[in-house]
């Protein structure tokens, strides 16, 4: 039996606009990020506001198994298995935690058959907007860590540092 790895780096992966395409999506509605990730633009999710809804299948709060299938690999198995059947079928999946990253979880990519690829941009913050997040986050953080070093009182909390702002 091949390992997760081994059938994600063995899959050839369709471009981006090709998979686009068949849904009815052109290129001018796509924000490339290379050859197979893409971001839908906003004028075309804004003239999606005309159509019907479709239905929302929302995969949450599993327990993986031993084995590691959780709610990745079942949100991919289910979209295979609608689109095996005829159904016009789009999975969407959040951006995994960095406990994969870490070796803290499994691989927040799916795994067997049923798993997104590349697994590496999936785990390392598809197009960076994650990561741009997490180090503005980091920056405050560490500004306020500094403002507080500094002995300069925090405006939340009056009178808690004794260092005197003015001095410094």
């Amino acid at each position: 039996m091949k390992s997760d790895i081994q059938i994600a780096q063995e899959t050839q992966m369709l471009p981006i606009k090709e998979v686009a395409a068949a849904y009815g999506i052109t290129e001018d509605d796509l924000e490339l990020y290379g050859k197979y990730k893409a971001k839908l633009s906003d004028d075309f999710l804004a003239g999606l506001s005309s159509r019907p809804d479709g239905k929302l299948v929302l995969v949450t709060a599993i327990n993986p198994t031993p084995a590691g299938e959780g709610k990745t690999t079942t949100s991919v198995g289910l979209g295979q298995a609608l689109a095996k059947i005829g159904k016009n079928a789009i999975i969407a999946l959040r951006e995994p935690s960095l406990g994969p990253c870490f070796g803290i979880k499994g691989g927040a990519a799916g795994g067997g058959y049923a798993q997104v690829v590349p697994m590496e941009d999936l785990n390392l913050h598809f197009t960076g907007d994650f990561h741009a997040i997490t180090s503005a986050n980091n920056l405050l953080a560490a500004l306020l860590d500094n403002h507080i070093q500094q002995g300069n009182a925090s405006a939340s909390t009056p009178g808690r540092y004794s260092g005197n702002a003015a001095s410094t």
